[in-house]
């Protein structure tokens, strides 16, 4: 017995090495040039990196045992296949239904005509992982869109748990794309093609995601950190309409991109600012907790009404926290934001790591209770659930 166990731990020890010299030995047609440029504080001339000095992805502190439990899953808080669509207690989550409690089918959605969001009035959908629909007037904005089974190449990856709040065919005519960076779980081709084709909406993006988007015929728009793009927003007010641009403004997180290994860092990563009419909104997208001055930056414009901010995929925190804020930092970024509300956003849909389903918005809840700040102002939804976001002061 004694020595099969010790074939076998030499084969996971040797697979193992084989996975993390992958991105080194990799033959060149799994690397990719998506941008030249010239160098900057966060641009070396090939590839991107954080400010900071601090690598997004760095697995190699982790003991190798402790790397291969993560990337073989063991010992992972298992998820059921699926989750039903629950009628929730506001900001209560549990595994078991309660007593009293029912299952409900998927929401049925309804466009919102410009008419029925008045004065400023913002609402905000979150569809399940990073996705979200930000409705302003007419104007319909999706972050990150992903209406796919699963997330990684060649259709394969993490199989989504939540199903999507709303249909892709029934949603509003979107007018803005905001795509943070290229993993799979937030740049998925196949919701982007279907969407391109219907709306042709605007993209935005940061610096050679636009590549990926263009070899697969959709049109982009790409920045860098700091950068903008005009929007024209027809915008519901005092019963009636106004043309109105809002920027876009393209802000640093801290994180990292691939798809292929190999062209690991060839893009950029980004959130973004939008300054809508009411109050700009914030969409973190991926990111982890870094030196902070992500943050500052993100602040600097002023009144916030809406953060968007992840809070999943952050066990073992080891490992986890370079690339991702779990709940308590989540909460401390809301705070050095100031904003007014927030949308947590990134949990429960895809597991990518090791916490358990409801894992996310529980300690959210709890580090909410802590701090003493009304869980009203920092909101985790079940996927479908709108939430109309008043105005700023």
């Amino acid at each position: 017995m004694k020595p099969a166990l010790r074939r076998l731990g030499a084969i996971l020890y040797w697979l193992l090495i084989g996975v993390l010299l992958v991105p080194v030995v990799a033959p060149p047609f799994l690397d990719r040039i998506y941008y030249r440029g010239p160098v900057s504080d966060h641009f070396d001339g090939t590839r991107f990196f954080n400010p900071d000095g601090e690598a997004g992805w760095n697995g190699g502190g982790l003991p190798i045992g402790r790397m291969l439990r993560f990337m073989t899953g063991a010992g992972r808080t298992p998820w059921p296949a699926s989750v039903a669509v629950r009628q929730m207690k506001p900001e209560q989550f549990a595994d078991d239904l309660p007593p009293g409690w029912v299952c409900l089918p998927p929401p049925v959605y309804t466009a919102l005509s410009p008419l029925q969001l008045k004065d400023l009035t913002l609402r905000v959908t979150w569809i399940g992982h990073a996705t979200t629909l930000v409705q302003s007037g007419d104007f319909s904005i999706l972050t990150d869109p992903v209406w796919s089974d699963r997330t990684g190449p060649f259709g394969r990856g993490p199989k989504r748990v939540r199903a999507p709040g709303i249909r892709l065919d029934d949603l509003p005519k979107i007018d803005l794309v905001l795509i943070s960076h290229n993993h799979y779980d937030h740049l998925d081709l196949p919701t982007l093609r279907r969407l391109w084709l219907r709306d042709r909406p605007l993209i935005v993006t940061s610096l050679g995601n636009d590549a990926i988007l263009r070899e697969a015929g959709i049109s982009s728009v790409a920045r860098d950190w700091g950068q903008r793009v005009r929007v024209s927003h027809r915008v519901n007010y005092c019963g009636g309409f106004a043309n109105m641009p809002i920027d876009v403004i393209v802000l640093p997180v801290h994180h990292w991109g691939s798809r292929w290994f190999a062209d690991r860092n060839r893009a950029l990563w980004s959130g973004f600012r939008v300054g809508l009419p009411g109050g700009d909104i914030v969409f973190a997208g991926d990111t982890g907790f870094g030196d902070g001055r992500w943050i500052d930056r993100m602040a600097a414009g002023g009144p916030i009404r809406l953060a968007i901010l992840p809070i999943g995929a952050y066990k073992p925190a080891e490992l986890m926290r370079r690339n991702h804020i779990g709940p308590a930092e989540a909460v401390e970024v809301f705070r050095r934001l100031r904003a007014r509300n927030a949308l947590a956003i990134h949990w429960g849909t895809f597991q990518l790591a090791d916490e358990g389903l409801n894992e996310a918005p529980l300690l959210l809840a709890d580090t909410l209770r802590r701090r003493s700040i009304p869980a009203g102002r920092f909101r985790a939804l079940e996927p479908g659930v709108a939430w109309d976001v008043p105005p700023l002061p």
